[in-house]
């Protein structure tokens, strides 16, 4: 990209979360990632290259190697004018929502990511000129705890999202708890992953965007400013699926729309586009642990219809979304076994500060950490080497629960579709549609403390305020066990 022809005017505000800043180009199929600071507390020009670099590195050396080549696109760190930054930073600025405006983005360094824009196909630009569809998704935690570790009982039948929920509604964060549970999705069973993802489009909050042409069309932008009309998103998506304008108006036509997005998503979520196939995979079992939670509002439909028995399909290895459970399930021992070894760690350092560099815990996040990451042992041998390993590995989980999944459609020709080409059909239409993660930023090291506090007011919550309500008949739901395993693999 030739920088010194960049026009400010051509750019508009993207979104933004804690420590960055995005604006997309109007034309191109590229953002530009900023850091962002407080107030008065202004990185030098080498912080910021060095933080940029981290995360290009931990992208390209980490987290490719957990996702795989096709799905992780970790971008490249370009210099600016500072004119120009300064001139973006202008015009963006009135379209910051108010409750970001408490750090100010970076316009001293001129140093910002070049990354691809998500919203759009990644793969096959013969339909750029066609429209895009977008639906960008934040699945969550996909397994329930398993760890001997965990204190409560409730951990061991109520996943961490569930339960967060009640909070979340309790302190004003939300108007009313999602019957999204992120279990249901990673299920692999077509019926569970259709009620997640209904759930997600009755109350979307954070966990899914609809973006068409780059544009925003469904979900929400801050907090409570949601989009989340059916019918206004059945308009939108209506040449989509039924081209021909044959399907009538109304609720009908609604409800059928809505349905055939669900299917396309489910199909896109279980499919494969990364080389890296089962046969390239080493398996490790680790645990005894259970692909349900006894909070779904699924399970207890189960129930009401006097049904107890839940089928469970399981992931194709090559998905997304397997891959993101495997990295995920790198915590093995929950935030109440990790904390103890976050202590230890920190006790080191106390002693021998000059260390933490060679430790790598603030990178360089190069094949040597991720090599570091396959000692999967869980015995501990009370060194500084095992509990260093084990926090790392909470991070990678940490961040893997909190990524992004990205699905690109457009609209595909018969006569344009080829075994080289993904392609997902619908009852009218059919679609070439890529696949990719977003949000991979490694989970900071300071911030275990918080999550450990956070965990215990979650389930502390939970308990006082939920369960002692809840029908007793729930707590004796799905008594058996299922293997739960953790692959790990270099693509």
């Amino acid at each position: 990209m030739e920088v010194e022809k960049m026009d400010e005017n051509e750019w508009k505000y993207h979104g933004e979360g804690n420590q960055s800043l995005v604006v997309s180009h109007c034309q191109r199929c590229v953002v530009l990632r900023f850091l962002k600071s407080p107030p008065n507390q202004n990185k030098t020009s080498e912080e910021i290259l060095h933080h940029l670099q981290n995360i290009v590195d931990f992208g390209k050396h980490v987290m490719k190697q957990f996702f795989g080549e096709n799905y992780v696109h970790h971008g490249e760190i370009i210099q600016l004018p500072l004119d120009f930054v300064r001139q973006l930073c202008l015009k963006i600025q009135p379209e910051r929502p108010e409750s970001r405006c408490d750090k100010d983005m970076d316009t001293l360094s001129g140093y910002a990511m070049c990354l691809p824009n998500l919203t759009r196909l990644q793969t096959y630009r013969f339909v750029e000129h066609r429209p895009i569809l977008c639906i960008e998704i934040k699945p969550k935690c996909g397994f329930i705890p398993f760890s001997s570790h965990v204190s409560q009982e409730i951990k061991h039948k109520v996943c961490r999202y569930c339960m967060h929920q009640h909070l979340k509604v309790a302190n004003g964060k939300w108007k009313r708890p999602s019957k999204y549970c992120p279990l249901d999705l990673f299920s692999g069973n077509k019926q569970r992953m259709h009620f997640a993802l209904k759930s997600l489009l009755q109350e979307a909050q954070n966990n899914l965007k609809i973006f068409k042409n780059g544009e925003l069309i469904y979900g929400c932008k801050d907090d409570q400013d949601c989009l989340s009309d059916w019918n206004e998103l059945a308009r939108h998506l209506k040449p989509f699926f039924f081209p021909s304008n044959g399907l009538v108006s109304g609720p009908h036509c609604t409800r059928t729309i809505v349905k055939e997005l669900i299917h396309v998503i489910t199909m896109t979520l279980l499919s494969s586009t990364d080389a890296c196939r089962a046969g390239d995979m080493k398996t490790v079992p680790i645990s005894q642990g259970r692909s349900y939670c006894e909070a779904s509002a699924f399970n207890k439909e189960l129930v009401r219809n006097g049904k107890h028995k839940l089928e469970s399909s399981g992931l194709p290895r090559g998905c997304l979304l397997y891959k993101t459970l495997q990295a995920q399930m790198l915590d093995m021992l929950d935030i109440e076994g990790l904390y103890p070894l976050y202590s230890r760690v920190e006790q080191y350092l106390e002693e021998f500060p000059e260390e933490r560099s060679t430790l790598q815990i603030d990178g360089p996040y190069n094949e040597a950490f991720y090599e570091k990451l396959l000692h999967l042992s869980t015995e501990d041998d009370g060194t500084i080497a095992f509990a260093l390993t084990k926090v790392q590995q909470y991070r990678i989980a940490m961040t893997a629960k909190d990524c992004s999944i990205m699905i690109a459609l457009s609209p595909c020709l018969q006569d344009e579709c080829s075994e080289q080409r993904p392609v997902v059909l619908t009852s009218k239409s059919r679609f070439t549609f890529s696949v990719s993660v977003l949000d991979l930023d490694l989970k900071p090291y300071d911030s275990i403390p918080h999550q450990y506090k956070l965990d215990s007011k979650i389930v502390n919550y939970y308990l006082k305020n939920v369960q002692a309500k809840d029908d007793p008949v729930m707590s004796n739901l799905f008594k058996e066990n299922e293997d739960c395993t953790l692959v790990l693999h270099k693509v």
